[in-house]
């Protein structure tokens, strides 16, 4: 239980660093906590904390205009079309991007 808890305030300190970066314009930082954050979720076995992280990293190498890596977690995340992403997290239909 006590790792647990442990791995949840790691997330949670990673997520507010990547954040962060992200509001600052650092999308190659942000990218690796986000990074760690998916990991981390991948190894508790938390489908919407991966989906939730893919997409953050999706959002971040489209920023960074690395497009086959934000596919790729794009349907790491099961979205089939790759769509923008808003801060809030979620995807908009209206806003595909090519």
């Amino acid at each position: 239980m006590c790792l647990q808890v442990k791995d949840i305030v790691s997330i949670r300190l990673s997520h507010c660093r990547a954040e962060r970066a992200a509001s600052e314009g650092q999308y190659h930082l942000a990218a690796l906590h986000y990074r760690s954050c998916l990991e981390a979720a991948e190894r508790r076995e938390d489908p919407q904390a991966v989906r939730f992280f893919a997409l953050r990293l999706a959002d971040c190498y489209v920023q960074m205009g690395l497009s086959a890596k934000a596919q790729a977690f794009t349907e790491l995340a099961g979205y089939a079309p790759m769509r923008a992403i808003r801060r809030d997290g979620d995807a908009s239909a209206d806003t595909a991007l090519p």
